[in-house]
């Protein structure tokens, strides 16, 4: 196998050849047949993020097809096309675990981060774990994998943004925001995308995908917000959206990792605000938006790099040239 490694925090990555690695009890091996890029992976890449190891193979939007079994896994068969996320693994008995929080479990294992992710031609991963997709989904990889932590992400924050947010910020317009932009103006939501001061591309962008609004993170919407989600991971942005939020409204941050967030007034959180985060996500999150995202038929745009080209990728990424997702196609 072939795998684009990160041997340390800050490091390029360097592609490796590597024996096959064999899948241990209730494990299977995939054949990696695209691995969107994460912002998330540029916080493995940049040490941002404690729990990482190293050296890693990043990458945990995954589609593959089943090429090898381990003992115990279940109902999976060879030839089975499945998705890894980010959620590699929990512990299944402690406290969060037992209550339906998988998401905060205390000893969880990450993909990309604690265990070896998809920046390769192959990669191993927990049966349980592997999330099943639709016929459409599984011909389509390529489109697929992004939705594995851009949508799931999206979907959880979308959540947690809560049901009675008819008017809805989306700081941060990339491969995130795409998608859930389009599940909140199915909903009926009306959407006001905020994005880089003068990206005038992006903002072209989020308008094309139905937003009613789009401008620069330094505006005020038109309107009062009923509820903004930040996935650009700028501190600074968290009091800019308390301000654009109504009374009663809430603030969701989406990311893993975000600079810090200054001090500001109290009176932006009063009148019963909300500042929430969200972490991670559940099994349950990936099937419900897997079916979401195959009745909607969303829009994915991605832009395609070969898996020696990950470094590129990773650079486009960080400069804010992809539209939408980067996805690595071995």
């Amino acid at each position: 196998m072939h795998a684009m490694v990160l041997e340390r925090a800050g490091a390029p990555l360097r592609q490796q050849e590597r024996p096959l690695p064999e899948p241990a009890a209730g494990e299977v091996r995939l054949r990696v047949l695209a691995c969107a890029v994460c912002r998330t992976d540029l916080h493995v890449l940049d040490g941002d993020l404690p729990e990482a190891r190293y050296p890693i193979v990043p990458g945990h939007e995954i589609v593959g097809v089943v090429d090898a079994l381990g003992g115990r896994v279940g109902e999976l068969r060879l030839g089975d096309m499945v998705g890894v996320p980010w959620l590699w693994q929990s512990c299944g008995h402690c406290r969060f675990c037992l209550s339906s929080s998988e998401n905060l479990c205390d000893t969880p294992e990450f993909t990309g981060c604690t265990r070896d992710g998809g920046f390769a031609t192959h990669v191993l991963a927990p049966a349980a774990f592997c999330l099943p997709l639709t016929a459409s989904q599984a011909a389509d990889p390529e489109h697929t994998a992004p939705l594995l932590c851009a949508g799931l992400i999206g979907w959880r924050s979308l959540r947690a943004a809560g049901d009675r947010a008819p008017v809805l910020g989306l700081y941060g317009f990339g491969a995130a925001a795409h998608l859930i932009s389009q599940v909140a103006v199915a909903q009926g939501r009306s959407v006001y995308a905020f994005t880089r001061p003068g990206d005038t591309a992006a903002q072209q962008f989020a308008r094309s995908l139905g937003a009613a609004w789009a401008g620069s993170s330094e505006e005020m919407p038109p309107e009062p917000l009923d509820a903004a989600i930040l996935f650009a991971p700028a501190g600074e942005l968290v009091p800019q959206a308390l301000r654009a939020v109504r009374k009663g409204g809430t603030v969701v941050c989406g990311g893993i990792h975000m600079s810090d967030i200054p001090s500001f007034p109290y009176r932006l959180l009063w009148q019963e605000r909300r500042l929430v985060s969200v972490a991670n996500l559940t099994r349950q999150d990936g099937r419900e938006f897997l079916q979401i995202a195959s009745a909607l038929r969303l829009r994915v745009s991605t832009r395609r790099y070969a898996l020696a080209d990950a470094n590129t990728a990773v650079a486009d990424l960080r400069a804010g040239r992809v539209n939408g997702a980067a996805v690595l196609v071995p």
